[in-house]
């Protein structure tokens, strides 16, 4: 036998580091760079830049790979350096400052699940604008002194990175994150050693290591399973954010939930309100539910009384793909046995995931979400609308425009997303307390006392950064795209820093309409080619890698941009990412938005634009509905002309050229001998006065602690006090009154004229102004407690062949006789044209939260 020359085993490799120790004189920046205050604060990022300049931008702004690297003759140099050691000791004082203030014990405190956040492109764990939403909250839950803490995944290959190929197609790579490079920290058990949670998933315990994320003075956990504990089955639970299959998405959503839930409770961390930031953590409500049942012995709905008292869900889009939703089996797979633990039937259990129960629908999270929430959000005003047009089959009996779904609309977190050079500006003109008083209009409103030539010289500033920044990205992407040489240094000429600069940047789904442009490329041509006004376009975003039509409007424009008579006026910049996203919502001049409408449930790209003085052209949808003020931005209308959606995007980018000829291009070329055009400048002053105040995230934790938290907080102290006494008496009274529903009689309905006879209830007629009782008596038979009776009014609209809900109105109980109970109603005949009125019965107690707190409807 031959003995082989060579013979080896594949090597097992782990990561090593070394690194300078600093100084006692430094050595708080490494607490510094692990809270990810430096964001939102430009002395700290100065700071960090300054350093090492070369090294900052090598790393791409990450601080802690900053330390990690600093040589030492560097570090000898910094301590040698008293301007840059006295920026650090002010730097690292404002932070202790901020973090020895303590939370406001008058706020609700808050327990948030999401499955994304977006900080910092330093951190992987977002894909778009939930999770920056997330992130800006949090934030904000910080600067507000709110007692909040978040709960999310460690994504080890987080959202893809995004290169654009030779012929124009998106590539998604995914790039693993070293997480000993990341602004995170180890939860450590009391022992010292690292924390990992068991989840209990069905014949297996799921492991997961626990990192925490300090957001300022807010703590973000984050699961990661990733480990050698786990199978590869479920050690990729925590690999890709919305990547994977179905079952994949299931086994997230599960950990998310129920293994949030027992995170929190390892980590004895208990709130006032249980926030899920989308269906994806609907099953936080499971586990909580068992905890009261297990723990507390509460039974199944006394137990939901107090979950629902404490729950609030936030819908973030009207896009079914935003749904998610699982057959049956696969979710019998993973919660099967859930329902015995809560002392109901799997048909109970998966009912309420559904819409219509027994139906045989998929189960739906959201629905799920909303069974257990008393409270639901949408995230703008429209959207909220178009919110209680979506669930309301949830609630047969009652007409969309009474759906029990809030809303409040999303803002920025304006000190992340508002640009040095602005907010140096900002703070010489404002008010000092202008950080703390962002809501209030009189601080901006100083905005008009801002010379113009000041406000113009920093938007020209913010302009010129962003155009060096897309001639260097360009041609690195050319580069890499293996393009001549020729052709980068033609393209590089071709983009004139003096040119009106529009931007487009946001998820490319398709009802975001980024083709809209495109539609006339005669027409667009002859606008970005007028060489007495030149206009140039920025386009860049991603497209989920599953959704093809996405990805084929990417290679539609880039396309597009490579045509001779585009070059340099249209320009596809790739990987937008938050990092790519500052610089374009502060350096542009316009911002475009063209979404199908009402399709936008919030969008706040065009909030982060706001912040720096860049004007918005958008359609009607989202928040612009609410934001659009005359002559300071552009608007398409929120109004269909055509149901044919193509003939209606046709129409919609006629109006967008038209906007951009007539309108938009004359007045930013208005320029007056100093070089810019004031009526220009007079729309960025009324920008930021009129509109900027109202889209902050300071104006919008207000608005949940108002609208929800303190609500929510005061219920679930009622349903817990004493026992849990309301909410064992609520669920008592529930159970019996649903047994009992169908026993109800009407005896009799009448409709008078106050001075007429009775009419048939079928047919009757009125004059405007005449006074008008209704009259009903019903036989509560032998339910518990009384009854009330609504007359509902609606009109039929005959171009939708749909009935137009026009009003309810509750009847009066004026006697009871028994078990008869006698209602009456004096209203004015005030609705003009035919209408159709009916009579709604509903059970009524005083510790109801609202009517769809318990639907049941009784149509006389």
């Amino acid at each position: 036998m031959r003995i082989k020359t060579s013979s080896a085993n594949s090597p097992t490799w782990r990561n090593v580091y070394t690194q300078v120790n600093l100084p006692d004189e430094l050595i708080k920046l490494e607490k510094l760079a692990h809270n990810l205050w430096w964001v939102w604060n430009y002395e700290a990022t100065d700071l960090f830049y300054k350093l090492d300049p070369e090294l900052w931008k090598k790393t791409e702004h990450n601080p802690v790979v900053l330390l990690q690297k600093l040589s030492y003759d560097r570090v000898q140099e910094i301590l040698k350096d008293s301007e840059l050691m006295a920026l650090t000791k002010k730097v690292v004082k404002s932070f202790d400052k901020y973090m020895s203030e303590e939370f406001d014990t008058s706020k609700p405190s808050v327990a948030y699940f999401s499955m994304e956040y977006g900080f910092t492109n330093v951190l992987k764990i977002y894909s778009g604008g939930l999770g920056v939403l997330a992130g800006d909250y949090l934030k904000e839950a910080s600067d507000s002194h709110v007692d909040l803490v978040g709960v999310g995944f460690l994504y080890r290959y987080g959202y893809f990175t995004q290169t654009i190929s030779p012929d124009g197609q998106q590539v998604a790579n995914y790039i693993p994150q070293d997480f000993g490079e990341l602004p995170i920290e180890q939860v450590l058990n009391e022992d010292g050693k690292q924390m990992i949670l068991a989840v209990p998933y069905p014949d297996r315990s799921v492991y997961a290591n626990v990192w925490v994320v300090n957001v300022g003075r807010i703590k973000l956990y984050l699961l990661d399973t990733d480990i050698d504990l786990n199978s590869e089955f479920d050690r990729s639970i925590t690999h890709q954010l919305y990547g994977g299959d179905w079952e994949n998405r299931l086994k997230q959503e599960y950990l998310l939930g129920i293994g949030g839930m027992h995170l929190l409770n390892k980590l004895d961390i208990k709130k006032d309100i249980y926030h899920c930031n989308e269906g994806h953590a609907a099953l936080i409500n499971v586990q909580r539910l068992v905890d009261l049942i297990e723990h507390e012995g509460l039974t199944f709905n006394q137990a939901l009384e107090v979950v629902r008292a404490s729950g609030l869900y936030t819908v973030h889009t009207p896009v079914p793909a935003g749904h998610d939703y699982f057959d049956e089996g696969l979710l019998g797979k993973y919660l099967g046995s859930y329902p015995a633990r809560l002392g109901i039937s799997w048909q109970d259990f998966v009912d309420m995931g559904r819409t219509v129960p027994g139906s045989g629908e998929k189960f739906c999270m959201s629905t799920f979400a909303l069974n257990t929430c008393l409270e639901a959000n949408g995230v703008s005003k429209l959207h909220g609308e178009v919110s209680q047009h979506m669930f309301a089959p949830m609630w047969p009996g009652y007409f969309p425009e009474e759906v029990y779904v809030g809303y409040v609309t999303n803002g920025v977190h304006m000190p992340t997303w508002t640009a040095k050079d602005m907010k140096l500006l900002y703070e010489k003109n404002f008010d000092k307390n202008f950080y703390n008083d962002q809501s209030n209009h009189d601080i901006w409103s100083k905005i008009y006392d801002v010379s113009d030539e000041e406000i113009w010289k920093v938007r020209s500033s913010l302009k010129k950064r962003l155009i060096d920044y897309v001639k260097a990205e360009v041609q690195s992407g050319w580069i890499k795209n293996q393009k001549e040489p020729s052709k980068i240094m033609d393209l590089a000429e071709h983009i004139n820093p003096d040119a009106l600069l529009i931007g487009f940047g946001r998820r490319f789904a398709t009802y975001k309409r980024a083709h809209l442009l495109f539609t006339d490329l005669a027409r667009l041509a002859k606008i970005v080619n007028n060489e007495k006004y030149p206009i140039q376009f920025l386009y860049t975003g991603k497209a989920h890698p599953a959704d093809g039509a996405g990805q084929g409007l990417i290679k539609q424009i880039v396309e597009i941009s490579r045509r001779p008579e585009f070059l340099g006026k249209i320009i596809f910049l790739e990987n937008y990412d938050m990092r790519l996203a500052k610089r374009l919502i502060s350096g542009v001049d316009v911002w475009l938005n063209t979404p199908t409408r009402p399709l936008e449930a919030s969008g706040t790209s065009g909030e982060k634009a706001e912040m720096n003085g860049v004007l918005n052209f958008s359609v009607l949808d989202g928040w612009w509905y609410e934001g659009y003020r005359e002559n300071a931005g552009w608007c398409l209308t929120d109004k269909r002309t055509y149901e044919n959606q193509q003939y209606q995007d046709e129409l919609d980018a006629s109006k967008i050229y038209s906007i951009l000829e007539n309108k938009i291009i004359p007045l930013y070329y208005a320029r007056n001998s100093k070089g810019y055009s004031p009526e220009w400048i007079q729309y960025i002053k009324n920008s930021i006065a009129q509109i900027a105040p109202e889209y902050t995230t300071k104006r919008m934790i207000d608005d949940y602690i108002n609208r929800f938290y303190k609500p929510l907080t005061e219920r679930h102290n009622l349903v817990m006090a004493d026992n849990f006494k309301v909410a064992k008496e609520l669920a008592a009274w529930k159970e019996d009154t649903a047994a009992k529903w169908d026993h109800i009689k009407v005896d009799m309905i009448e409709t008078i004229g106050k001075n007429s006879a009775s009419q048939p209830v079928t047919s009757i007629y009125f004059a405007k102004g005449d006074k008008v009782i209704s009259k009903v008596i019903v036989d509560k038979k032998d339910i518990i407690g009384d009854l009330g009776v609504d007359l509902v009014m609606v009109q039929h609209d005959a171009d939708k062949q749909i009935d137009k809900f026009i009003e309810a109105t509750p009847f009066k109980l004026v006697k009871k006789e028994g078990t008869k109970l006698y209602f009456e109603l004096e209203q004015e005949a005030k609705v003009a044209g035919a209408s159709k009125i009916a009579y709604r019965i509903y059970p009524v107690n005083k510790y109801m939260a609202h009517k769809q707190d318990f639907a049941y409807i009784h149509w006389c």
